[in-house]
């Protein structure tokens, strides 16, 4: 990351936890809320009344995007990498472009419990939203990428999203005279090249980003203390005390990027439907599971198949909270379809299954405060949807 960046991003951390602090302990104030655990939030016990460190990072507005020096953005890049974003070319039978599943009026997501996956087969998970994910240091749901660059030919290429070959997808686009162009403008190559291709898809996703002013949290944290509402303002200190969500969810992006293991239901259709079951099976056998759980075939197993680790079945990895209001159903199944289900389910401690966190635990709170809650999350998300009209995309035509 560029050095300015790192530091006004530090700074911007530290003037926002000054902030939150003080915010919450006014929320707090406000409402009569309990501070727990305010040990990990404001003053430790046995530190002479002196205020303690955070445990973890405050929410903050989010800082300027990181760029990788090897893929500097440009208007031109990024322009390149819209048209590329939307193109069915990038797939194998040409009906899978990366919008499918990433629609804009479906917060960037696919709007379903499960992504729908190539044609023939389905997929196995949600498909996460790509707003905000420029802040990411690990992508996908099990975190098996740590970048934009290969986030995108992970999902092209991948035998139940785009199914894509790299060499065909490179000579389609080496058969539009507009794309050759641009490559050649953008890259200074004579011919696009798929991993071109896949640089400006991430430049391009590197701008769906939530904007600051239209945040009613992020304007709060900047001083307009109108921003929030009195509920949201009740549901903050809840979010950062009794309901313990700032354990997991905390820094600008509202999210650790670690794995936890929550107990989430399974969702029902693995059992009803024979493409889900063909699917699940089959991600088994190429994550190279072992044979009894390939045989066996019936809990995702999350992080496991990275680490092939036990302790880690299970365990996925933390997602943002922000822009929550349009990036329904949740959770890496899709199995709530509501922030109140979600609330709810955290409020009486997560469900059953192996290497569940100790985080995980009744919450005790009261119908009105799940309401609070609720208000809250949904302050982390902008006013109105971030929308985009579909870029106009070029012909093929015979090489000469």
């Amino acid at each position: 990351m560029n050095p300015k960046v790192v530091k006004l991003s530090l700074i911007a951390s530290s003037v926002a936890a000054a902030l939150l602090s003080a915010a919450v302990t006014e929320a707090v104030a406000a409402s009569g809320q309990a501070k727990a655990p305010a040990a990990r939030i404001a003053k430790a016990e046995g530190n002479g009344g002196k205020t303690a460190a955070p445990a973890f990072p405050t929410l903050a507005p989010l800082p300027p995007v990181p760029v990788p020096a090897d893929n500097p953005m440009g208007p031109e890049k990024v322009e390149l990498g819209k048209m590329l974003f939307w193109d069915s070319r990038l797939g194998g039978d040409a009906s899978t472009p990366c919008v499918v599943c990433h629609e804009p009026n479906k917060g960037w997501g696919e709007g379903g419990e499960i992504s729908r996956g190539y044609p023939g087969t389905t997929h196995w998970r949600n498909s996460q939203t790509v707003l905000n994910s420029a802040y990411y240091n690990k992508l996908f749901w099990e975190g098996n990428v740590t970048s934009l660059e290969a986030q995108a030919p992970a999902a092209a290429e991948g035998n139940v999203a785009g199914n894509g070959d790299p060499s065909m997808m490179e000579m389609r686009l080496r058969f539009i005279p507009e794309y050759v162009a641009r490559f050649k403008k953008v890259f200074g190559t004579d011919w696009p090249r798929i991993t071109h291709a896949w640089q400006a898809i991430a430049a391009f996703q590197r701008t769906l980003v939530s904007d600051a002013k239209q945040v009613p949290f992020d304007r709060y944290m900047m001083g307009d203390k109108n921003a929030l509402s009195d509920a949201q303002k009740r549901g903050m200190a809840l979010y950062n005390g009794k309901a313990g969500c700032i354990l997991c969810h905390n820094g600008p992006l509202a999210s650790d990027q670690k794995f936890y293991a929550l107990g989430v239901p399974e969702n029902e259709v693995f059992k009803t439907d024979p493409l889900f079951q063909i699917t699940h099976r089959w991600e088994h056998y190429q994550k190279g599971v072992t044979q009894k759980g390939y045989r066996d075939a019936d809990l995702d197993m999350g992080l496991y198949y990275q680490t092939k680790n036990p302790k880690d079945i299970a365990k996925f990895r933390t997602p943002s909270l922000r822009e929550l209001k349009y990036t329904a159903p949740y959770m890496h199944n899709g199995i709530f379809y509501t922030l109140d289900e979600v609330v709810e389910f955290y409020n009486k401690g997560g469900g059953t299954g192996p290497n569940k966190s100790p985080l995980i635990r009744p919450l005790g709170l009261t119908g009105a405060e799940m309401k609070d809650l609720v208000a809250f999350l949904e302050s982390l998300s902008m006013d109105k949807p971030l929308l985009m009209d579909t870029p106009k995309l070029p012909a093929y035509q015979v090489m000469k």
